[in-house]
């Protein structure tokens, strides 16, 4: 992710991280902990924000705002589906619209030309 951001960077692209700990307690970590942990063995150099729940009655507003307004919402059923699992990508524009959602298993590369498409806008 990290060559996509330097990549980008100067075209306007921020990417934000939220650590959660709703998948099997994965980041059991305090937050300072996580940080440094992703700053030291991935060079994570964007913000990492407070862990929050991204799932059930304490989700985050965020993620409440993303999932709602991606392909997460049916609109027939009006039903919301949860995050499936950590590493859940949104691409939203610079006005705040959830443009795409992403699965855990779409990797950085696989994102680059909707990012350059809307980077050239």
């Amino acid at each position: 992710m990290n060559h996509i951001l330097i990549l980008h960077r100067d075209q306007g692209l921020e990417i934000l991280a939220f650590p959660c700990n709703q998948f099997f307690g994965q980041e059991k970590k305090c937050e300072l902990d996580i940080k440094n942990f992703a700053k030291d063995t991935f060079k994570v150099d964007f913000p990492l924000f407070s862990k929050i729940d991204v799932n059930g009655p304490e989700t985050h507003e965020v993620f409440r705002f993303l999932r709602a307004n991606s392909n997460l919402y049916d609109q027939k059923s009006q039903t919301i589906q949860e995050i499936p699992w950590n590493f859940t990508k949104f691409l939203v524009d610079a006005d705040g619209k959830v443009l795409k959602f992403y699965t855990p298993t779409t990797k950085p590369h696989e994102m680059e030309k909707d990012l350059e498409d809307l980077l050239s806008k």
